[in-house]
């Protein structure tokens, strides 16, 4: 059985900037299982939808990101033996290792939303967060002059699931400055009964919705979609929105079959990797870890969460014990455009407590310079920085 020190299931952000991370803090025989050929910087997936970005800006070889010293396992898991640990893979192969890293992200449930696979495929209901499907949105949604149209937050664990906000006030401001707004019937379906559930942030978002007329459902989940219809749960009953112009309604999301079918899952519906939320060990298993949208943090995932676990993470596996072990505090950041020049960021930890990178400006007031920031300043240190565990 071919066998690794270290070994990190996902060639993601996660995976990639851990990687990266653990070589420069000292780890060796670190490998990577990922079989996917192209990397992606998926929060510009918003901004491709939104006309503001090309697929070509946010893709890169994986060639160019597989840390140097680095061993790239060009496969894909199917099943995992946590108490090994070990992994075997789609070609049939097992690979030992004497550390095992989960990360391999979420995956899209289609099946829990009758219709929702054939809608996307009729091209009148897409997302931004699908990649095949982001750089159709912006030409649906761009050329409406009239009509209903329906957005959805999905419910956690979602990636990075607050910024499905993005496309819909960008799109909002483009039908303003366009003079169409008027005419189109927009509605929102929230997973909960306010944006975010952070009271700042909330307040902000609140005035945003209400200025472009957006109407909101709350405590709404799409339960169907089927000939340009859809029908929308809330506690007050069902509400069915015919003759959609177009629906962008992102999927719910799960752990991969071979997590929430294993040993490493919790008592979590969505299969998420059981690990302590502070250290991201697992609870059974003190030879497996995990970050990112699949473990079970207490959070939102976010990229920018991902950046403190990493590097919590790479010091508790590094140093094993040799050294006290460091804690995660749940920070994670939500960046939602406001218009199409405007953001706002908001930083919350854990438990909702505000947890700002900078002591000032707000940066819960939407603000053109981190539009800027987010759409150009952070890709860039992305590729530069976050991959190759400088961050």
């Amino acid at each position: 059985m071919e066998r690794h020190e270290v070994l990190v299931i996902g060639g993601g952000n996660a995976g990639i900037s851990l990687a990266a991370r653990l070589l420069r803090d000292g780890a060796t025989g670190v490998a990577v299982v990922e079989s996917e050929t192209t990397h992606r910087y998926r929060p510009l997936l918003n901004y491709v939808g939104s006309g503001e970005a090309t697929m070509s800006s946010l893709e890169r070889p994986a060639t160019e990101v597989m840390p140097e010293g680095v061993t790239w396992i060009r496969a894909e898991v199917v099943a995992v033996d946590p108490a090994g640990p070990s992994v075997r893979l789609a070609d049939g192969r097992e690979i030992g290792c004497t550390t095992l890293v989960v990360c391999p992200g979420l995956e899209e449930d289609w099946d829990a939303v009758p219709g929702l696979a054939a809608a996307y495929a009729d091209g009148w209901a897409g997302s931004t967060f699908v990649v095949e499907s982001a750089p159709r949105v912006w030409p649906a949604l761009r050329d409406l002059t009239a009509g209903r149209v329906l957005f959805t937050m999905p419910p956690e664990p979602a990636p990075c699931g607050a910024t499905a906000l993005k496309p819909l006030f960008m799109a909002c401001d483009h039908w303003r400055r366009a003079g169409v707004l008027p005419d189109l019937e927009v509605h929102l379906a929230l997973p909960g009964p306010t944006p975010l559930g952070n009271p700042r942030a909330d307040w902000r978002l609140e005035q945003v919705l209400a200025s472009y007329g957006v109407r909101v459902l709350r405590e709404a989940r799409v339960a169907g979609l089927e000939g340009r219809a859809a029908t929308v749960t809330t506690p007050a009953g069902e509400q069915r929105l015919d003759d959609l112009a177009y629906a962008h309604v992102v999927p719910p999301y799960r752990a991969p079959s071979w997590v929430a079918e294993s040993d490493l899952a919790g008592s979590s519906g969505a299969g998420l990797v059981d690990v302590d939320e502070r250290t991201m060990r697992h609870r059974r298993h003190p030879a497996v870890w995990s970050l990112g949208d699949v473990a079970d943090l207490g959070t939102r995932p976010s990229g920018g969460g991902l950046r403190k676990q990493v590097e919590v993470l790479s010091h508790n596996i590094t140093t094993d014990g040799s050294e006290p072990a460091q804690h995660y505090d749940g920070y994670t950041v939500m960046p939602i455009t406001t218009s199409k020049r405007r953001l706002m960021l908001v930083e919350v930890d854990r438990d909702g407590r505000p947890t700002p990178s900078v002591p000032f400006p707000d940066l819960v007031k939407p603000r053109m310079l981190t539009w800027y920031a987010d759409r150009y300043g952070l890709p860039l240190t992305y590729f530069k920085r976050i991959l190759r565990g400088k961050v």
